[in-house]
């Protein structure tokens, strides 16, 4: 069945949402050079809370304390998954924290399985071994040595899974724009709170962090995170995880061209091995039972 121009338009809108946030990974960790992790984060969320204020307003009847709640519980989660990735930013290349981001695809079927006793489909555990074995080419370096900012990135996409695994569960038993802005409320709080604590300025005017702020606030956070939320209404869940997919492939072109960095044979690799494990993960079980059907008919007719 071919796919609906509302269709196309909505996987138009979330390849750009993936575009977006690839672009963002370079353009943070060159923040990161001139201000604290803690006190870039604050800024951009903050920042993002304060432009959400007048859909608030607009949606004001829609106002439920469990919103309140459940989008608390997605801002503790997506509050570690940017706390991580930003961290491991410090530490990792853009490009390597663009793939090592990305496997939240593969984890999202994993974690909801086993918390949730979902059946594991078969593309899934290939997509695993796959994509785990492509983190090891991306983070062991000529010396076999981890690189310790690609395991806090690690710790990133699996925080995003768990907020894409109770988003699920939370959307539609609440408004969409008070559970988003609760989410992005926690994790301004928790970012100003952290600096604060560790005796860092969060909020002063810095200029040499404006274009990764005026990037980050209103379109990475606010628009990308509506439409998300608005645009996988018209299209198909599989579809959108492999729209995603191209985040990190986006991220990776852009450090490469844009920021000067450079994957190594072992390292392009491995991020060629964790894209085909996302993208092996997301096939639908039916094309594996037929293409394992075909293959043992082959063997057979030989």
């Amino acid at each position: 069945m071919q796919p609906s121009q509302r269709q196309l338009g909505a996987d138009g809108v979330l390849l750009i949402v993936a575009l977006i946030w690839g672009i963002t990974f370079t353009m943070i960790k060159d923040a990161l050079v001139h201000v604290s992790v803690f006190a870039f984060l604050g800024q951009r969320f903050t920042l993002a809370s304060a432009l959400f204020v007048p859909f608030l307003v607009w949606r004001w009847r829609c106002f439920a304390w469990r919103a309140v709640a459940h989008g608390a519980i997605l801002g503790i989660f997506l509050f570690g998954a940017f706390a991580f990735q930003t961290i491991g930013l410090a530490f990792t290349t853009a490009s390597n924290t663009a793939f090592v981001t990305g496997m939240n695809v593969v984890f999202v079927p994993l974690i909801n399985g086993l918390l949730f006793r979902v059946h594991i489909p078969v593309p899934v555990r290939s997509g695993v071994i796959l994509a785990a074995l492509g983190l090891a080419g991306l983070t062991l370096n000529t010396g076999l040595e981890i690189n310790p900012g690609d395991l806090v990135v690690l710790l990133c996409a699996v925080c995003i899974a768990l907020q894409i695994i109770f988003t699920g569960r939370y959307a539609g038993r609440n408004d969409v724009y008070w559970l988003t802005a609760v989410q992005i409320a926690v994790v301004a709080v928790g970012s100003t709170a952290i600096g604060w604590i560790r005796g860092e300025e969060v909020f002063f005017w810095e200029p040499k962090i404006a274009s990764a702020l005026v990037l980050c606030a209103p379109l990475a956070t606010v628009f990308a995170f509506w439409a998300q939320t608005a645009m996988q209404r018209f299209t198909l869940p599989s579809r959108a995880a492999l729209i995603f997919c191209m985040e990190p492939v986006f991220g990776a072109l852009y450090a490469c061209l844009v920021g000067g960095e450079h994957l190594g044979p072992w390292a392009g690799l491995g991020a060629a091995g964790i894209f085909l494990g996302m993208v092996c993960a997301e096939m639908p079980e039916t094309w594996w039972v037929r293409l394992k059907a075909g293959w043992g008919s082959r063997e057979a007719g030989s």
